[in-house]
Order: structure tokens, then sequence, then C-alpha cells
């Protein structure tokens, strides 16, 4: 092997999250722990997004090897490294002072530490989600790196969908409050090019007004608030959100910002309001527990199960319920009965048609890349869908704010015109909920 590759050692999770992960390491060489291929078989049953992936890499590296993973491995590729497994070595004696040997990731840790030592000329890498098990390996001096090839470069960088410019000439200001309301791009001389969709705060000392880039027609329009389904803006990102929740020319959209910003609110407000232009509205979100308990343990049936996991979506329909009027909750309630609004646990819409829908998926920050494309990929004719979470606030174990699908959907989507993104900053849910999400 040559001094000037790398030689990378794969955790299960690596794979669980990304099937396709052998492609992604270049010339450089990968081993494979056979207690990795011992995990995997645990989650080949089932229809999770991780099961997919356990069956998809067992498929891939089943066509590339037979039985030469286990006899110096195989070429992945044209211009690609090797891919083999390694067998189980007795623990070594510095490990077993310190790790059970039974645990699967201290079994994973020994492969790679034994390599390592064995090979002083090869950089041997451990590539690993689990934050824990990168500490260890780095506490027994071997190098350890997550699995980066999805995640966003730059997370302050982020396109968040919105910019103010300052200083606009008062006559373009004021063309945007005569008919047609709207004015050519090149008038407007931004500091970097101005991207489809993006909403435009533009002031000067005396006015201002809110609007942005249509793409198509190469102009500036105005952004009006208006109200949806009782529910109307209380500031200027509000008022962008309900502009691109309720145009149907935009397919995708995706709402971010901490809680109490109104994400899902109105992304549930506007899909009510523009109801009659689609078959059915779908409310899902992941099922993520916030501890180390699944829901397995919680008592009842399953739907008593996921109640509450799919409760925040009900508080936001009780909203809605109060700001209407009572023919306006007889509708609500008569569109649950017919199933014309369903808010369900993300896995029970997976393998749907998702023909001339309005689909919101709530909390897509749980969501891996994969998760988020498999999502939008299944996207028919006359459907929108929209994307809501807060990057920040995660709660999937092997996920961060830079490598969540909902961060990665944002940074490779800007630019496409039937895409729009908004970044709510503002809580209006209340000043101490405002307050708690500043300061705790």
């Amino acid at each position: 092997m040559a001094p000037s590759k790398k030689v990378f050692f794969l955790d299960t999770n690596v794979i669980l999250h990304d099937s396709s992960c052998l492609y992604r390491f270049h010339e450089h060489d990968i081993i494979l722990p056979i207690a990795v291929l011992e995990e995997l078989d645990n989650f080949k049953k089932g229809n999770e997004s991780i099961n997919y992936h356990a069956r998809e890499f067992v498929r891939i590296l089943d066509s590339l090897s037979g039985d030469k993973l286990f006899n110096g491995g195989v070429r992945i590729g044209p211009d690609k490294g090797r891919v083999a497994v390694k067998l189980e070595r007795r623990m070594d004696e510095a490990l077993s002072e310190n790790f059970t040997p039974q645990k699967m990731d201290h079994r994973i840790l020994n492969v790679a530490f034994i390599y390592a030592k064995e090979h002083p000329k090869v950089q041997t890498i451990l590539i690993s989600k689990d934050v824990n098990l990168r500490l260890k390996a780095k506490a027994i001096g071997l190098l350890a790196e997550d699995y980066k090839t999805d995640q966003v470069k730059d997370i302050n960088t982020l396109y968040r969908g919105c910019r103010t410019m300052q200083d606009v000439d008062a006559e373009l200001i004021k063309t945007l409050y005569n008919v047609p309301y709207e004015f050519e791009a090149g008038q407007l001389q931004p500091e970097s090019p101005l991207v489809p969709n993006e909403h435009l705060i533009l002031r000067n000392s005396r006015s201002s007004a809110l609007a942005y880039y249509c793409d198509a027609e190469q102009k500036i329009k105005r952004v009006d608030k208006v109200p949806a389904y009782g529910i109307m803006p209380r500031n200027a990102e509000q008022t962008f959100a309900l502009n691109v929740l309720m145009n149907d020319d935009i397919k995708l959209v995706s709402l971010t910002g901490k809680a109490g910003t109104g994400k899902t609110l109105l992304a549930l407000a506007a899909a009510l309001q523009r109801r009659k232009n689609y078959r059915q509205i779908l409310m899902a979100r992941p099922v993520v527990p916030l501890s180390n308990k699944d829901i397995g343990y919680l008592p009842g049936d399953i739907h008593e199960k996921l109640e509450p996991y799919m409760q925040p979506l009900m508080d936001n329909l009780g909203v809605l319920r109060m700001v209407n009027n009572d023919t306006e909750k007889k509708r609500i309630e008569k569109f649950l009965e017919d199933e014309k609004l369903v808010i369900a646990p993300l896995a029970y819409i997976r393998g749907r048609s998702l023909v001339k829908l309005y689909f919101i998926v709530d909390e897509a920050q749980n969501l891996t890349p994969h998760e988020v494309k498999t999502i939008i990929s299944r996207a028919g004719e006359g459907t929108k869908i929209v994307l809501t979470g807060d990057i920040f606030q995660i709660d999937h174990p092997y996920l961060d704010s830079s490598s969540n699908g909902l961060s990665y959907l944002i940074e490779r989507m800007q630019g496409q015109p039937l895409y729009a993104h908004i970044n709510l900053e503002k809580g209006e849910r209340s000043d101490l909920a405002e307050l708690a999400s500043d300061l705790l």
C-alpha cells in the first residue's frame, strides 16, 4: 500500500447514514471491521432509512467483491482505493485495561488500533459519526474524524433567504407603491448577486418596502402583508414566509428559526388557505426520542405511543381553531374526518404517492441528507413540499447543525427557481418564550 495513501476504518453509523459512502474516499483505502458487518445484519429488516442503507450497502459490497474482501480487498472502482474486511483480533493490552471487550464500538476501535500499530507508516483514520467513539480513539492516539461528505461547509454563512439593503434610491422604493408594484432588477445594485426568490427589505432614511426577486421576469416585486387562514404575519420574515408558502409556483420551501418564530403555524395556515389547489394536506414529523428510550417503552398501542410526538402539530391546529370562526372550525374538523388534512409520523408517509399534495415536514433538522432527498424525489405533479425546523436544535444522535438534512438542503438548493428559503429570526410566541430562546 502506497505511503501517500490513507486508510479509513468505517464505523457502522457512517454506513447507516450514507450507503454510498464507499465511493466518497477517492483513491484511499477502506477497511471494515467484521463487527461492522455484524451490526449491519441487525439493521437489514425494516422500512426506516437506516434499514434501507444497511441493505443497500451490503448489496454494493457483494457486487464488488464476493470472497475477495477477506484476501487483501478489492478495488472499489476506477481511480478509487480498495475495500477490505478485517477479522477480530485479541484486544490490545492497552485497550483492555480501559475498555469493555464485549462492546461493539470497542471491538471496532481495537481492530483499527492494532492495524495502526502494525502499519506505522500508513495514516490510519477511524471515521465515525459517534463523537464519543471519536474521543475514545483520540485518547489512545488513533486519528478519528466525522463523516463530512454531506456536511455544510460553513454553517455561519448558510443562505438566509432574505437581506436588508440600506440607502436604496427613494424613487425605486416609491415605484413599488405604484402600479404595477415592481421594477427592473437591473436598477438595484446589491453587493452580491440576487438569488431567485430571495426576499428584500429595502430602506432609506425616509421610506422602506418589502420585496422579492423574481428571476423569471428579472424584476423586483413588492411583497404585501396578507393574512393566511386567520393568521396575520407579525414581522418582515413572517410576511416573506407566507409569500412563498402561498405561491404555488414555488414547489419547495424551507423555513428555519428558533422555537416560537411561527414556522409550523405559518406553514399550516398557508396550506389551509391554499387547500383548494391541492388534493390533500399532509403534516408529518420524524419520530426521534429525546432520551435513550424509544417509543416501545411508552404505554399503549402504536397510536397512543405516537401521540406525544404528533402533539405539537395538533397544538398548531388548535391555534388556527382559536383564531377562526365557527364555520372554519367545523371545516377543519371535516378536513380531518375526510382525511383531507392528515397529521402522521413521517415513517407512515413513506411509500405514498405524493401527487397534488401540500406536504409539510416538521422538525426536518432531525432528518439525514438522504432522507430529505428521498422525500423530495417522491414529489409528484402538483405537489408542494415545505420543510421546517431549527438547525441548532437537533435531537438525532448522529446529526449536528452542519450535517443534518435541512442545512444540506438549504446549501444545495440555493439559487433554484423552484425553491425558496426564509430564516425566521424574531420569536412571536410570547416575550417569555423569546427570552428563554435567547438566554437559556
